[in-house]
């Protein structure tokens, strides 16, 4: 298995860091376009989340971004350091009543464009897993 990380502060404009690092991995294990525009919105949108909601922009908390390659299966693992959030109970984006909402779309997103999303540790945790073609 191919194990990469980095850690960055909870400040937004550290996503710049996050787009680097998916560029990096696009390079490294030659990712096609479909597959790297997918992982670039899905993963970007995970950490906001992690950094908006997991830790309430706290510049003196982490996100951890991970990526695990294991044969054609890449993971990428977003880890905060918040309260974790109830991932059961979340509101339809795309239901008539949350259409004009302005949140709510990045778990849609990272549903849609990821093969797997899981939330492990009470929400503090999320892995979006992407099967790439042989």
């Amino acid at each position: 298995m191919d194990t990469i990380s980095i850690q960055i502060p909870s400040i937004i404009e550290n996503i710049r860091m996050i787009e680097s690092f998916i560029d990096n991995a696009k390079e490294r294990f030659h990712l096609d376009e479909d597959i790297y525009g997918n992982i670039m919105i899905a993963v970007t949108e995970a950490v906001n989340n992690a950094i908006k909601h997991g830790n309430a922009g706290d510049s003196h908390k982490n996100v951890l971004l991970r990526l695990d390659l294991n044969e054609n299966l890449l993971k990428f693992i977003v880890q905060d350091e918040g309260r974790g959030f109830n991932f059961h109970d979340l509101p339809d984006p795309t239901a008539p009543e949350n259409l004009e909402k302005p949140g709510g779309r990045g778990i849609f997103l990272m549903k849609h464009l990821s093969d797997e999303v899981e939330f492990k540790e009470g929400g503090k945790v999320v892995e979006l897993s992407f099967y790439m073609n042989s």
